[in-house]
């Protein structure tokens, strides 16, 4: 029944926004009583905080399925993994991500919230790392901090609000580029 009416909170979301959205409008798209609704969710805040978390924990899985595959290609290749895990995730269900987004962003500080964000960070950290012959920044923990703010930026500009002429693949590339110069360019002083 949960599942049935989180279903119908996202429908309900896409077309008419979170200000259009009623749990009495959600039990109906479910084909549940309000009843029914209300021994789960209190209100629509409480549905688009489930949904929410629901949509947060995909995405999780997703990059976690990406990243825990064997690595062993440099940092060059760490971070073309880091850029096609983020990429997945983003482009499961972007109109419903996008309209999420709207109420509150999926990447907060590592230091707000320990869950998805934080354990980018530590991962990104960890790979920092791994390669400190090639990457050029003492401060690691900053490093990875920008890493993950650019890698977030980028891809989630580029999955959900796309230049409709230029191509996903090339974006990617782009990104990646961007990402690995930033980690070994040499820096002055």
């Amino acid at each position: 029944m949960v599942d049935a009416i989180l279903q119908a909170s996202a429908r309900v979301l896409l077309k008419h926004g979170y200000a259009g959205m009623s749990t009495n409008v959600v039990a109906q798209q479910a084909g549940v009583s309000i009843g029914s609704l209300y021994q789960y969710f209190p209100n629509k805040a409480s549905l688009l905080t489930a949904l929410h978390n629901r949509h947060a924990e995909q995405m999780a899985q997703s990059i976690e399925a990406i990243l825990a595959a064997p690595g062993g290609h440099g940092l060059r290749g760490e971070v073309v993994r880091l850029v096609r895990a983020a990429m997945a995730a983003h482009e499961m269900e972007p109109e419903l991500h996008r309209q999420l987004e709207k109420e509150r962003p999926f990447f907060e500080s590592p230091t707000d919230e320990p869950g998805l964000s934080g354990d980018i960070h530590r991962h990104i950290l960890r790979l920092l790392q791994e390669h400190p012959d090639v990457v050029a920044h003492s401060d690691l923990a900053l490093a990875a901090w920008m890493t993950m703010r650019m890698t977030e930026s980028l891809v989630h500009t580029a999955v959900l609000h796309p230049p409709h002429d230029l191509d996903a693949v090339r974006i990617e590339a782009a990104i990646v580029d961007a990402i690995h110069a930033f980690l070994t360019y040499p820096r002055a002083g």
